[in-house]
């Protein structure tokens, strides 16, 4: 049986040390650095096992996946704005004459659009919008909260995602769910009990419609951007290269808005949910390298140098690299709360005042702290499910009832809300990238939106909890 660690209050020192020093001095890569030295010297591993942990942490499956997405996401974006797709999208959307609330109604669907993925959804919603939200005088900050509230929430309410089948296939086994067929009626059950996803998706429909006004720093930051056209603040860092942002269309080349923009991204579509349903896993990243190779080829036919199309797809890399660089130490302050037994702390605080009505209330709050200490929400999953669902099971003699229910959408709505709120969770960083917007900047912004989603939602699953026990 494996040793569960737990080093107590210690082990919440890295990932606190990493938030604190993000918002005190708004350098997040000097911070996370800071913070996984600090926590290889409380773990006992000295001065060297600082680039132990980098060494471990990054030659990973799990991180060679996220760098290479977001490395060919940069490819693909580069290669729609030297073809003038982007552009030509942007053109076309500008000569709608849509309002501000029209763009960001816009993003907002599109946002949904790409529900497949929380690590394309960001980015491409982000690099997609930019040009015409900047035109429209919103903030980079706004897009940046359109673009991550409409990625992995989404995601986590739809039952033909990685998101379900990594959440059923933890609950099968546990209580009357014994096979995949039960844990997916569990799961499309819980979708109406998964109450922080559902707000953070409807707020940003509310707020980009105007029914419900900014309010807190992002009013700042739209004041900002509409009263003087200043998209980002005095002194922002954009988390993206200036190789993408500032990428001009090949001189001659004719805007191909379908063959150059609209067809790679049906492709990708296509193929992730095809792979999906043939694999039960969306081979998202093998979608990206098969339509880099298609618009390699077609640019060619068009009439663009190979030497420019390498030279754009070396630009498309270099623009990744300020977020991979963000995410590479994120991992590594997960990689170091793991060990360090950061999430069996958090749970072994609960354990006291655990009950039936407050059940599902506690499960989210718990599942939101871990998340929002480790950055992870699908590790949230792994550590509270195998926890939050036995509890509920005890209560219910094993019954399927709705306490277990929303138990189950508790961990999934707990661990999205902390990822929502954390500067070390990569669909935060991600979304950062997409817009170009400030991280720091972005996380200040979106806290006050998520927390507002997380109150009601608590207040729903204490409804819940003392209605049906």
């Amino acid at each position: 049986m494996e040793e569960v660690v737990n080093m107590g209050i210690i082990s919440i020192v890295p990932s606190l040390l990493a938030i604190v020093l993000s918002f005190a001095t708004r350098n997040t890569i000097v911070s996370l650095v800071v913070a996984c030295l600090a926590g290889t010297l409380l773990a006992g591993q000295g001065l060297l096992g600082f680039p132990t942990l980098l060494k471990e942490s990054l030659g990973t499956t799990s991180f060679s996946w996220v760098m290479l997405l977001n490395t060919f996401i940069g490819i693909i974006v580069a290669y729609f704005q030297k073809t003038g797709a982007i552009q030509g999208f942007s053109q076309f959307v500008h000569d709608k004459n849509l309002s501000r609330k029209g763009v960001q109604l816009v993003s907002w669907v599109l946002g949904m659009f790409v529900y497949f993925s929380d690590s394309f959804g960001p980015l491409f919603v982000g690099s997609t919008m930019r040009s015409i939200s900047d035109k429209a005088k919103i903030s980079r900050e706004k897009l940046a909260y359109i673009a991550d509230s409409t990625s992995a929430p989404v995601s986590v309410l739809v039952s033909i995602t990685g998101w379900a089948a990594y959440l059923m296939s933890l609950a099968v086994g546990v209580g009357c769910i014994a096979t995949t067929e039960d844990a997916s009626a569990l799961f499309l059950k819980a979708i109406p009990f998964n109450f922080y996803p559902i707000f953070a998706v409807v707020l940003v429909g509310l707020i980009g419609s105007g029914i419900v006004k900014d309010f807190g720093p992002m009013k700042k930051a739209e004041d900002r951007a509409m009263k003087e056209g200043k998209v980002l603040r005095d002194g922002a860092v954009p988390l993206i290269g200036k190789e993408l942002t500032e990428m001009k269309a090949y001189e001659g080349i004719k805007t191909r808005v379908f063959l150059n923009f609209i067809l790679p991204v049906l492709m990708i579509i296509t193929i992730a949910i095809g792979t999906y349903i043939k694999f039960n896993s969306a081979k998202t990243m093998e979608a990206f390298l098969f339509v880099i190779i298609f618009m390699n080829i077609s640019m060619l036919i068009q009439g663009i140098p190979f030497k420019e199309i390498m030279e754009t797809t070396t630009n498309g890399v270099k623009g990744a690299i300020p977020a991979v660089m963000l995410l590479a130490l994120a991992y590594s302050v997960n990689d170091l709360s793991k060990d360090m037994g950061t999430a069996n702390y958090i749970v072994s605080l609960s354990e006291s005042f655990l009950s039936p009505s407050l059940l599902p209330a506690i499960i989210f709050i718990i599942s939101a702290i871990m998340a929002f200490a480790t950055g992870s929400s699908w590790g949230t999953f792994a550590i509270c499910m195998p926890i939050a669902l036995p509890l509920a099971f005890s209560f219910t003699n094993d019954t399927l009832t709705p306490l277990v229910i929303a138990s189950f959408a508790a961990v999934a709505g707990g661990g999205v809300f902390g990822d929502h709120c954390s500067p070390l969770s990569d669909t935060t960083v991600l979304s950062s990238t997409g817009a170009a917007s400030d991280h720091i900047d972005h996380v200040k912004t979106q806290l006050p939106y998520s927390l507002v989603c997380g109150a009601l939602a608590v207040v729903a699953y204490l409804v819940i909890g003392f209605v049906f026990c």
